[in-house]
């Protein structure tokens, strides 16, 4: 049968460990659901600094017509981008990007790692 605990120590300690994962998890659950930033929020040298500083990153921005900074962006697109190909797979190419900031519309922010079509090679 169930056994009641009467020794305060126990129950302290069962309570401070209860109280302590409630911390752990509370603190780690935000992280995991950012959304990566948005390039329309940056200038086109900060995004580019962005990606050469860190590697590789992860940025978003909005599909369609550009939208206003300051404005509530529509869902869009997501993406990863290298600085070199040599953060791609081995069988994979960098492609350069072109993405929409704030200052400029058509920024080459850094490489998109993808896998060559036919067309990629360059046949006599």
């Amino acid at each position: 049968m169930l056994k009641l605990v009467r020794n305060k120590s126990v129950i302290r300690a069962i309570v401070t460990r209860r109280l302590a994962f409630a911390v752990c998890v509370t603190i780690a659950a935000p992280a995991g659901a950012q959304a990566p930033p948005s390039t329309m929020r940056m200038a086109c040298a900060d995004a580019m600094a962005l990606v050469k500083r860190d590697g590789s990153a992860v940025l978003s921005w909005p599909v369609g017509k550009a939208e206003k900074p300051g404005r509530a962006e529509q869902p869009g697109r997501t993406e990863r981008f290298v600085s070199d190909r040599s953060l791609c797979g081995m069988t994979e190419i960098a492609e350069l990007r072109f993405v929409p900031t704030r200052d400029n519309l058509e920024c080459p922010v850094g490489y998109r790692c993808r896998e060559p079509d036919y067309g990629d090679w360059d046949w006599p």
